[in-house]
């Protein structure tokens, strides 16, 4: 059975999702070059790392669908400051301010960090993944486990996660959205969001999705890849079937409030993970770290002791 741990509590206030910002974008290159049938190749992520003590193994955060590295600003700096520990924060591919590619699997996303993590000298490190960023993660653990340290699965589990998401209705609510070009910036926001209230009713659901809102040459739009998600969207709602396991200590932290992780998931979860433990933290939706970003905190670094 897995063991299932109490939920710690730490002060440490002010902790959410990024408000939108409206930077500009540069066109990014896809990972196949446009050449027919050429292999995924890896592609460098855009990223930030605090800095610690290079003795310890660093934090790694990997975000969820839609997010980016800023969704983890505050909880990166608050663990670096009181672990001491080196901090990094990665935008994946189709997100953030790493490159556009028409290429998306977890396979891909793996092979990214595989590249980048021993070209910052992080390897091996605790890999903490909410949701697409979870799953990233644990494929990365099973297959490079001289990598991964510890991991953290976020409010996600190693199968299909299709009947529990709406992520394909948000997808096709931000493809529909219209925005007359040179409008003002908070205009622009505010008209963004009243187009998506109608397929999305939750505030807090949209104003994450809006943090992807950003303006470039005058015209607004969504810096995610919107048509490389929409192709891939069934594999990034599914796992990779793997038939071996990783053997590092592992925790998945779950939403009180969610219904990703289920019960049903327990077989699947201890024949890849082992040494899982599986943690909950109450009033917390899917956003974990939005919802209750002190207890978020407090169970990572309860982990690393």
């Amino acid at each position: 059975m897995l063991r299932w741990t109490q939920a710690w509590r730490f002060p440490y206030a002010g902790l959410g999702l990024s408000s939108p910002s409206f930077t500009r974008v540069p066109v990014a290159p896809s990972s196949s070059g446009g050449r027919g049938g050429a292999e995924p190749r890896p592609l460098p992520l855009s990223y930030r790392l605090l800095d610690g003590e290079t003795a310890l193994p660093a934090v790694v955060f990997l975000h969820g669908l839609f997010g980016s590295k800023t969704n983890f600003n505050s909880i990166a700096k608050a663990l670096a400051q009181q672990t001491g520990r080196r901090v990094l924060t990665v935008d994946a591919r189709n997100h953030g301010d790493s490159p556009h590619s028409p290429d998306m699997s977890y396979e891909i996303m793996s092979q990214d960090l595989q590249d980048l993590l021993p070209q910052l000298g992080l390897a091996p490190c605790v890999v903490v993944g909410h949701s697409m960023g979870g799953k990233t993660a644990m494929l990365l653990a099973l297959q490079r486990p001289e990598l991964v340290e510890r991991l953290i699965a976020v409010d996600i589990s190693p199968v299909e996660t299709t009947g529990v998401s709406n992520f394909a209705t948000y997808v096709t609510a931000m493809k529909t959205i219209n925005i007359p070009d040179e409008l003002p910036r908070s205009r622009a926001r505010k008209l963004a969001d009243e187009q998506l209230s109608s397929v999305v009713q939750d505030m807090a659901v949209r104003q994450f999705l809006l943090t992807n809102l950003v303006e470039v040459d005058g015209r607004f739009m969504w810096r995610v890849n919107l048509d490389a998600l929409t192709k891939h969207l069934d594999k990034i709602l599914a796992f990779p079937q793997r038939q071996e396991s990783y053997l590092g200590p592992t925790l998945f932290l779950c939403g009180g409030n969610s219904q990703f992780v289920h019960p049903s998931h327990q077989p699947e979860i201890l024949r890849l993970f082992p040494r899982a433990q599986m943690q909950t933290v109450p009033n917390a939706g899917h956003w974990i770290h939005a919802d209750c970003p002190q207890d978020f905190i407090a169970a990572i670094r309860g982990f690393l002791v």
